[in-house]
Parts: structure tokens; C-alpha cells; sequence
């Protein structure tokens, strides 16, 4: 029995030379944590790493990672896991020979590091949000698994609760600047599907359609711009629970002929290269995609200030960080909440010589600070350390926080 209570069934094996990961996803759908999933594996060097990866439904995200030519295993994932589950994450450890768990969400973490402790094995939890929830410090505590934060406002509670700084690392999240960059896609593809000519101005929100995402706040903001500005179009890209609502919003407010429901788009830097403005108006976020992705294509974003966005926007540069209503007080001279989203989008739009400015400042921040080699270079780093293999140099390296 280890300092954590749990007894350790040792695993006897020779070492591949290959470090294998087993990726335990606790969703799968074709979101934020799931595309950071994929990039990271594209991104691992194959000469080193090997990867299987654990769902807990098939979905077409699923067979995107089959597609990449991976092995995928289905298990229910629950936030309170079933036995069997655990059993199979050990079978799972012994059958490929599995050096590290890497988890993501809290049902993932708790599965995978409760199996983790019992095989003896490495785990890793990255958390995609911008706080800890109780359960996730309680099982890096009870277990001794380490965490990955994508930014430093979960990197600073982490800290703050007491877990150790040699278990912790703050690795930013990355886009693929092969695929998201100015001029990524032709401007009209996306225009001519949702009906918008190439000289309108075109302002976007991207995410699931969810309450957490606030699209509810874009359709408001929507609504307020086209008081000043009528000609303005809007393109809401995505799906999730809130569909049905957002419609009878965006009807009893008589902007349907402005306001354009565009569905989960298969290319997403094609809708990135049709726009002229991102907003990003989430409730709660950590170091979202989207708005990465937006800067990598050049396109300026105006966004509510939560979790780790004020660490993405370089406010009155590359966009606008907007306050909460609990945190008025952000760098912006808008006001709070979706009202200041909805006042800086306007500006923007009366002033285009900034938004080319803009433009410009933002693709420069994402290719300079953004590039998912560095994440997954960062994240190898981790993985090496817990596998105790040395880098290319024959170093061993210590996770890299911000202290560092």
C-alpha cells in the first residue's frame, strides 16, 4: 500500500521504445477538448510516442480518430465510475503496454487515475476549464496524478490549494498554423452558404450552442448592434440545446434576415476567412479554441473577460477583453458584460482603419505565442518526465511552469 491507500499491483514488462499513451477523453463530441485531443496527437513525434485512445460513446468523432489511425476503446465514463470501467482501463494498461494515462474532463481524470493508482501507472489530467472542481484536487491528491492547466487562473488555484508545484504544468493551448492562417480558405465559401454578399460586414460566433458558451448573449449583442449598424450581418456556427431557443430569440426580435444559423461546419478556417469580427461571449471558459483559431485566420475578437481569455486578447491591439457584470473592472472602456460586447463591436465597425490594424496584430500574436508544436512540445516534455525517458539531448526536463 502506497502514502495514497491504494495497494499497487506491479506490472512486468520490457520497455518499448516507443512511450505508450492511453488518451482517456470523458466526451466525444466534436468540441474544444476533443480538437486539442487531435491536434496533440498529430503533434506528437510518431518516432516516440505511440497512442490508444479510450471514448465513452462512438460518434463521428470516433471515426475521425479511427480515420487518423488509431485504436479506439468505448467505456462508460461517469463522474462516479463503474467498477468495470476501471477493470477495463487496467486491462487496457496491460494488454498495449501503457506508460501514461493523459485524462480530460473530471470523469476521465477520476476513471483514469483510479486505474492509474492501481497499475502503478503514470497519470496525467489536462484541465480544459478555467477552475478545479472539488472532485478533480481531491482525486490528483488522493491518487498523486499530475495536471496540465491551459491557463494560468487554474494554474494559480492549483496552487493556491495546496498541490504540489513539481506535479503541476502550464502548458497554453495551440492551433495548427498550417491549417489557420490569413487566407486559409477562399472568403466567399462560407458567404455564399449562409446567403451574405463579399462586401457586407460579417460578424461570427462559434462554439456549441450551450448555456455555458452564452450564444444567447451574441443573439442580445446582435440585436444592439443593429440599431447603429442595420446593414450588419451575424453568423452563429455550431449546434447544442439552445438551438431552438436562439430561433425563437432571434424571430421575436425581427433579425432573422440578419442573423444566420449556420450549423457545426466541417472546416472551420472557412468560416474564420468570411469573417470581418469573432465574438466570444461564454459565461466560462479557460483558453478556448476558438478564439485561437480566429486570431491564427486574423480575424479581431471581442469577448467577455472570463477564465484565461484576458491571457489570449492583447486588449485595444489584437480586440477587446470585456468585463462581467461580478467584474466590471476589466482594461476595457466598454461597459460590462455582452452591452460593452455589443459597444465595442460598433466602434469596430465605425472604425475600420483599427480593425485592419487589428487584423494584422492578431495573426502576429497567434503565429509568435499560439503554435500547437510549442503545446505539444511542452506536453511531450511532461510526458518524458513521467515516463522518466530523456529528450533527444539525453535531459530529462521538469514540468514546465511559470516559474520556470
Amino acid at each position: 500500500m502506497d502514502a495514497s491507500g491504494f495497494t499497487t499491483i506491479p506490472v512486468l514488462r520490457d520497455k518499448p521504445d516507443r512511450i505508450h499513451i492511453l488518451e482517456v477523453l470523458g466526451n466525444a463530441i466534436v468540441g474544444g477538448m476533443e480538437s486539442y485531443v487531435r491536434n496533440l496527437i498529430a503533434n506528437l513525434p510518431v518516432a516516440e510516442f505511440e497512442v490508444t485512445v479510450l471514448c465513452p460513446f462512438e460518434s463521428a468523432y470516433t471515426r475521425l480518430l479511427r480515420e487518423q489511425g488509431l485504436t479506439v476503446y468505448i467505456a462508460a465514463l461517469r463522474d462516479d465510475p463503474p467498477w468495470r470501467s476501471i477493470e477495463m482501463i487496467c486491462s487496457l494498461v496491460r494488454k498495449h503496454r501503457v506508460d501514461i494515462v493523459h485524462a480530460h474532463l473530471m470523469n476521465a481524470h477520476t476513471v483514469g487515475a483510479l486505474a492509474g493508482a492501481l497499475m502503478n501507472t503514470a497519470t496525467v489530467a489536462t484541465m480544459h476549464g478555467m477552475s478545479l472542481h472539488p472532485q478533480e484536487i481531491s482525486v490528483a491528491r488522493l491518487t498523486n496524478s499530475h495536471l496540465i492547466l491551459v491557463c494560468r487562473e487554474a494554474w494559480s488555484q492549483a496552487v493556491a490549494v495546496g498541490l504540489p508545484l513539481e506535479s503541476l504544468a502550464l502548458v497554453p493551448n495551440g492551433v495548427d498554423l498550417t491549417t489557420f492562417h490569413p487566407g486559409a480558405s477562399e472568403r466567399s465559401i462560407f458567404r455564399n452558404a449562409i446567403g451574405v454578399g463579399a462586401e457586407e460586414f460579417l460578424i461570427g460566433f462559434v462554439g456549441r450552442l450551450a448555456w455555458e458558451k452564452g450564444p444567447d448573449k451574441f443573439v442580445r449583442a446582435a440585436q444592439s448592434i443593429l440599431r447603429e449598424h442595420p446593414s450588419v450581418h451575424f453568423a452563429l456556427v455550431g449546434d447544442g440545446p439552445m438551438l431552438a431557443e436562439l430561433k425563437h430569440a432571434i424571430d421575436h426580435a425581427g433579425i432573422a434576415g440578419h442573423v444566420h444559423i449556420a450549423g457545426v461546419w466541417a472546416a472551420p478556417q472557412q468560416v474564420y476567412s468570411s469573417l470581418n469580427l469573432l465574438l466570444h461571449t461564454s459565461r466560462s471558459d479557460a483558453m478556448p479554441l476558438v478564439i485561437l483559431e480566429a486570431m491564427a485566420c486574423g480575424v479581431p475578437t471581442v469577448a467577455i473577460g472570463v477564465g484565461g481569455i484576458p491571457e489570449l486578447l492583447e486588449t485595444g491591439e489584437t480586440g477587446f477583453v470585456i468585463g462581467t457584470y461580478e467584474w466590471p473592472g476589466i482594461v476595457s472602456e466598454f461597459p460590462a458584460d455582452w452591452e460593452g460586447v455589443a459597444k465595442a463591436a460598433a466602434h469596430l465597425i465605425g472604425h475600420p482603419h483599427l480593425l485592419n490594424r487589428m487584423s494584422q496584430a492578431t495573426a502576429d500574436r497567434a503565429a509568435a505565442l499560439f503554435d500547437i508544436r510549442q503545446s505539444a512540445k511542452l506536453t511531450a516534455d511532461v510526458f518524458r518526465q513521467l515516463a522518466k525517458r530523456p529528450d533527444a539531448h539525453g535531459n530529462i526536463k521538469v514540468l514546465p511552469h511559470p516559474t520556470a
